[in-house]
């Protein structure tokens, strides 16, 4: 498998374990720097982001890709992604889903645990 399809997974099963609170890939994905930056500004550490899935801080029902391109470089050891998604972050307050469009930056690092989320940097885009 070349980096390109491996991180591509990666990110399929990320977006997956976001959706169904699946702490332990969550944990295993997400480096112990990571550095978490939401649409709105707000940034987390790895700790703090898993904490605000738990608490339902941060919610996700569906995760749709809509854009996704992996550029490998040091020797297919690191990984760029740019993307754009879809998520359906559950109702608002007067009942009514709630959904959003963003395009996101990643990067990951290909170290002795396989490859790590080590930045997530996000902008929100128009509906």
């Amino acid at each position: 498998m070349t980096a390109i399809q491996e991180v591509e997974q990666l990110e399929r099963q990320r977006f997956a374990a976001q959706i169904s609170k699946d702490y332990a890939v969550l944990e295993k994905i997400f480096a112990d720097d990571l550095v978490y930056t939401h649409a709105n500004g707000h940034q987390d550490s790895k700790a703090s982001y898993i904490e605000s899935i738990r608490a339902g801080q941060s919610r996700y029902d569906q995760v749709d890709i809509e854009a996704l391109s992996i550029r490998p470089y040091n020797d297919e050891r690191t990984a760029l992604v740019n993307g754009t998604v879809r998520i359906d972050l559950g109702p608002g307050p007067d009942g009514q889903p709630l959904t959003t469009r963003i395009k996101y930056a990643v990067a990951y690092i290909k170290g002795p645990q396989g490859w790590q989320l080590v930045l997530w940097h996000a902008q929100k885009q128009a509906s």
